[in-house]
């Protein structure tokens, strides 16, 4: 397997609920060196006081169908979809000056896997 590390900036852009209950999340990455910007679009509905569920939605995977835990200060969630090979989660524990520290891990059938540990805060 090929280890490298890369660079990129990601912005997020979510809408307010709507009055079905679901919240739209467009995720933009742009990675140094790379000139086109990979888009993702989150969907995250059926919210109970614990859980809730996420639908991932890009132009290499399509639309994969996954699992959401609220905690008081996390979000996260995950993907299995065997039948095309692709599995990972995510999540984002909020601190104390509002930031959020941030993982996530995804893994294809292949020899691809993606690790990623960062932080993100609100830009104004």
């Amino acid at each position: 397997m090929i280890e490298e590390q890369l660079q990129f900036m990601t912005r997020w852009i979510c809408h307010p609920k709507d009055e079905a209950g679901c919240v739209i999340c467009i995720q933009e990455i742009q990675v140094k060196g790379l000139p086109e910007v990979i888009s993702n679009q989150f969907s995250l509905y059926d919210f109970t006081a614990k859980k809730f569920k996420v639908d991932l939605e890009n132009h290499a995977l399509g639309k994969v169908q996954g699992k959401g835990i609220l905690k008081k200060q996390l979000i996260g969630w995950e993907f299995r979809e065997p039948d095309i090979g692709f599995e990972g989660f995510e999540f984002y524990e909020r601190q104390s000056d509002d930031s959020y520290l941030m993982r996530a891990d995804y893994a294809t059938s292949g020899e691809y896997r993606t690790l990623i540990q960062g932080k993100i805060w609100l830009k104004e």
